[in-house]
Parts: structure tokens; C-alpha cells; sequence
């Protein structure tokens, strides 16, 4: 136990932060309240505060500190529930948290405060659920930056490690900070221990065509015979396609070759300044539609399989119903969504850095090049999970010393591609912002108005159960504007590791609701559980879909048809920066 004057000593200091802020809380309420009765305008966000809400908080807030403190210094009584909360918390899961009694008083003391000041988000009266969102989301993100966790002097494992190495891990965090500060971007894993084209985005296949905005890479068959319908996959533009071809074991895009498919994926170049101009037609058009018509022309079939992920995949739905205004819908015999959204009302989190601020920063960010950095991408996702993608790596590597693990998956994800800057705004303001996809008419492409309710093409849509990119319910929504037939799954995990789930993993599981339901809810509660990857249920389903099958000669070989190899695949627009 500490000694008595410890005990003062910690007691003012988490007194006095908790004091603090509910000064500063209580003196905007009643600036607000005086304001008010004086018939003055009343500033914006005291004007918010609902005084009987905050002055019930205060009072919850005084009891369970009270009740905190009391446990605190009669130990040997029941456990407090923040305890509970604290040890459940990865960030203070080690014993050396509940070894001291001080460090323990820390940590629930701060989770105390942060459920605080959560609360006192929901305390605003007048604002509309969007600003709520957003003052969230900044509550969150404040509330992760200030964990005792995060430094040197309030986490016991650091102070041990200091102790243990004398300084030795201060000075090697210290080198990882510098390099990351000189490279403008966060290090999550070896750098050194993965190279595109050895070790990830190794998959055997050639480029066979190049234009100014994509690469196209057919993949070598490894079966006899393959499906007579060729596979088109479209990564999204943000993120390299190597997603979907990490190492053997992890490839989707290995995997579907050895289920018998001829398999192309387009590689889209990183901006620079040759593609300013470019807009959201550019990559519909010149840039899917393009994709699909080579392969057709190759193969010499009528139609093609097509996969779009994430943004790419609201890029594809909108190629589907430019096809279905013009009568050309049978190009498309399939097509598949990866945590894809089309009706933006229920987009989660992301919406946060969508107003008009954050677009006259983007702007400001991009400058006169043209075309925004993609660390700025980069930053904008892991501050989603900051606790998780930033934090987690201040503490280990900068704090502790530790070296960066081999990771593939996060080696993608710091491989980061630069941005049109005018197609970027325009993708945030016209679909994020207003929505407008979904709105009959209100978007042209090469002068055809587009609806998504005349897509009638077969889809298959999958989402991720804990997704905070492309949430669910929002990934749901495809199924009420297309009348096709549909078949949506639900996958286990998110974004990423719930669509990089090969069966040989073993991991996870998905669910499938054969009944036609009107919610996700409704899906949800009558699905079926199935342990394990989704991708056999989902080539099962391309099966059905009647394709019969051909030889792996002629052109389903990359460059043996009337498209010459280019290069090897991956290819140079995947290594370019």
C-alpha cells in the first residue's frame, strides 16, 4: 500500500482533473442560463447545455466518485464496477494496473471521467444527430489521446521497462518517433519485412493492358479447364489491390484461380498530376466499363463476373444501372459486393469528415498539386480506431521500445495511394454528403441518367458484422434499390479481416437468411450461423449461376490472346507512390 502522504498526494491530483472539468462544464451552463434570462444571445455551445441534464450528471458523477474513493481506501470490499470496466479494457489488462493501488485509482479514475464526459455529449439539448455524431466522435478520439496509458509517468509497464532497460527503450521509441515524424506517416509494422512482388501481391500472372488510369492483370490458371465467365475484380482506388493477394495462404485472388476461374484485376495507377481531371465518369466508364469490354473482346464472351470492393463497388453499381439505362446489362452476368454502399444515409462514423470545413481543408491539404497525399487517407481511417491504429502503437513501440511485427495486412495498409483531389470532393460531397446514388436522375454519366431500381443484374452482397467503414445496416441498403436477384451475407469481423477470410484460416463465421426479409434486423434474426470462411458459399453461388466450363488454352493463358504481356503482375502501378 502507498503511504499516507502518497495518498494525498494522488487524491488532489485526480481531485483537482476531475474538479476541472466539471468547472468548466458548470461555469457554461450557468453563463448560458444568465444570458439567457438577460435576453442576450447566448454563445453556441453553452447555448447547447441542458442545465437540469448537467446538474443530474454532476450529482451522478460527485456519487460514484465518492463511492470510488471509498473503495479505494477500505480495501477488501466488493469490487467496484468500473474495475470490471478497467480490467475488461485492453489498454489495462496487465497486472501491473491493479498491482498498485495507485495506478488501479488512475485508471478507473480516468475511465470515470471519460464515461463522463461521454455523457455529457448526450446532455446537449438543440443539436441535430449529425452534430452529435461528430461532437462523438471528438469526445472519443480526446478521451483515447488522454489515456493514462499513453504516458510515460501515469503507465506502470513503461516506468518498469525504463527501470528494467535504464532509459534503453525511451531512446529506441524515440528513434521510431523521429523516423515516423520525417516520413509524415505512422509505422505499424517491419518495413524491411515485405516486398511487393516476393512476399505479397505475388500471384502469378501478367499485365496485358495499360492505360493512363489502371493496369489490367490477367492471372495464370492453375486448373485444366475454367469457367467459361471470366472474373473482373475492381479494388477500390484508395487502397493498393493487393488487399485481395497477400500471401498464398491469404489471397482471395490465388483462391479463385484455383477454384477454376480466369481471374483479371485492375491495378489503379496512384495520382499524380496526369490524372487532376479525372471524375467519378473517368473511373466508371474509362476505367470499369473499359476493364469489362477488354475482357470480353479478349475471351470473346459475352459477359463477365465482376467484384467491386468497398468504393469500387458503389463505382460498380453505378456502372450497373449506366448499363441498364442503355440496354446493355447482359455485359454483366454477376456482380459481387465487398462491404460496398450505395445509399449513403446510414454511413457511420466516416460522415464525421464530411461538412464544409473538412473539404476547404482537404482542399488546403492538396494544394496546387492537384491530388491529395494518400497519408491523409491514412490518418482519416486509423483515426476511426485510433485506440487501436494509433494509441496502441504510441504505447508499444514509441514508449516500450518494442520492434515492429511482420504483418502483411498492415503492411498494405501503410502502403498508401495519392487521391484525385476534384474526383475525392466530389465523391464525399455528392454521395456521402448528399447521397444523390440513390436519388432517381440526379447523376449523369456520358449523358445518361442512372437509377439504381432498374438494376436487375444477380448480386451477391456482402458485409462485414462489425464493419466501421461501411457499417452493416448501411452495406444492407443495396437491397432496397436493386430488384435483381439478391443474396446478402453476413460476414464475422470487419472491413478487412471479414473479407480476407480464406477457409483454411478456419476463422470466423457468416450468417444467411434464405427468407426474404425487409431489414437487416429481420436478417439477423432469422439467419443461420456457419463457422468458418464465406468464400465457399460464395463460389458455390457463381456455380449456380449456370457458367459452363472451357480449356485453359489460348487466350485464358496472360498474353497468349491478342493482348501481348506487358510485365510481370503485380505490376508498376501497384509500386508507384
Amino acid at each position: 500500500m502507498p503511504s499516507l502522504n502518497d495518498l494525498q498526494y494522488w487524491t488532489g491530483m485526480i481531485g483537482r482533473a476531475q474538479q476541472m472539468m466539471l468547472e468548466a462544464l458548470s461555469e457554461a451552463t450557468m453563463k448560458a442560463e444568465a444570458e439567457g434570462a438577460s435576453g442576450g444571445a447566448a454563445p453556441a455551445l453553452p447555448a447547447l447545455v441542458d442545465a437540469a441534464g448537467v446538474a443530474h450528471m454532476q450529482a451522478d458523477f460527485w456519487q460514484r466518485s465518492a463511492d470510488l474513493w471509498q473503495r479505494f481506501l477500505q480495501p477488501g470490499g466488493d469490487p467496484h464496477p468500473l474495475a470490471a470496466a478497467a480490467d475488461a479494457d485492453r489498454r489495462f489488462s496487465s497486472p501491473h494496473w491493479r498491482d498498485s493501488p495507485v495506478f488501479d485509482m488512475i485508471r478507473q479514475s480516468y475511465l470515470m471521467i471519460a464515461d463522463h464526459m461521454l455523457k455529457s455529449v448526450e446532455a446537449l439539448d438543440g443539436v441535430d444527430e449529425r452534430q452529435r455524431e461528430q461532437l462523438r466522435f471528438a469526445t472519443r478520439s480526446f478521451t483515447d489521446a488522454m489515456s493514462p496509458s499513453n504516458f510515460f509517468l501515469t503507465n506502470p509497464q513503461v516506468l518498469e521497462r525504463t527501470f528494467a532497460t535504464k532509459g534503453a527503450n525511451l531512446l529506441k521509441g524515440l528513434e521510431y518517433m523521429l523516423t515516423d515524424l520525417k516520413k509524415g506517416q505512422l509505422t505499424h509494422t517491419d518495413p524491411n519485412a515485405f516486398e511487393v512482388g516476393r512476399n505479397v501481391a505475388a500471384t502469378p500472372g501478367k499485365v496485358v493492358k495499360e492505360t493512363p488510369l489502371y493496369q489490367l492483370i490477367q492471372y495464370s490458371p492453375t486448373t485444366e479447364t475454367v469457367y467459361e465467365t471470366p472474373l473482373v475484380i475492381f479494388p477500390p482506388w484508395i487502397n493498393r489491390f493487393y488487399i485481395l493477394d497477400l500471401n498464398p495462404q491469404k489471397s482471395f485472388i490465388r483462391w479463385a484461380v484455383e477454384q477454376g476461374l480466369t481471374v483479371f484485376v485492375v491495378s489503379w495507377k496512384s495520382a499524380d498530376a496526369s490524372l487532376i481531371g479525372v471524375t467519378m465518369e473517368d473511373y466508371v466508364l474509362r476505367g470499369q466499363l473499359d476493364a469489362i469490354e477488354t475482357v470480353r473482346d479478349l475471351l470473346g464472351v459475352e459477359a463477365v463476373h465482376t467484384i467491386g470492393y468497398c468504393v469500387a463497388g458503389t463505382n460498380l453499381a453505378a456502372l450497373l444501372a449506366w448499363l441498364a439505362a442503355r440496354g446493355e446489362a447482359g455485359k454483366v452476368a454477376s456482380a459481387t459486393f465487398f462491404t460496398a454502399q450505395v445509399d449513403f444515409s446510414r454511413s457511420g462514423d466516416l460522415k464525421v469528415f464530411i461538412d464544409d470545413e473538412q473539404m476547404k481543408m482537404i482542399e488546403a491539404i492538396a494544394g496546387d498539386a492537384g491530388y491529395l497525399d494518400g497519408r491523409y487517407m491514412a490518418v482519416t481511417f486509423n483515426l476511426l480506431r485510433g485506440r487501436d491504429l494509433i494509441w496502441s502503437y504510441v504505447v508499444n513501440n514509441y514508449l516500450m521500445g518494442e520492434d515492429y511485427p511482420p504483418f502483411d495486412l498492415l503492411h498494405w495498409n501503410s502502403d498508401t495511394t495519392n487521391l484525385p483531389l476534384k474526383w475525392h470532393q466530389a465523391y464525399l460531397a455528392d454521395l456521402y454528403r448528399d447521397n444523390k446514388l440513390v436519388e432517381p436522375g440526379a447523376i449523369t454519366l456520358d449523358g445518361t441518367p442512372i437509377d439504381l431500381t432498374k438494376v436487375e443484374t444477380p448480386s451477391y452482397i456482402q458485409a462485414g458484422r462489425e464493419d466501421h467503414i461501411a457499417p452493416a445496416e448501411s452495406v444492407w441498403k443495396i437491397t432496397d434499390h436493386f430488384r435483381g436477384p439478391l443474396r446478402f451475407l453476413l460476414a464475422g469481423s470487419g472491413h478487412i479481416a471479414g473479407v480476407v477470410n480464406p477457409p483454411i484460416s478456419k476463422k470466423y463465421q457468416y450468417w444467411i437468411n434464405e427468407a426474404k426479409v425487409g431489414s437487416l434486423d429481420e436478417f439477423i434474426a432469422g439467419a443461420t450461423e456457419t463457422k468458418g470462411s464465406w468464400w465457399p458459399d460464395w463460389i458455390a453461388w457463381i456455380d449456380r449461376l449456370g457458367s459452363g466450363h472451357v480449356d485453359a488454352a489460348g487466350a485464358r493463358i496472360p498474353g497468349a490472346g491478342k493482348l501481348p504481356a506487358i510485365e510481370d503482375a503485380p505490376g508498376r502501378y501497384v509500386r508507384m507512390r
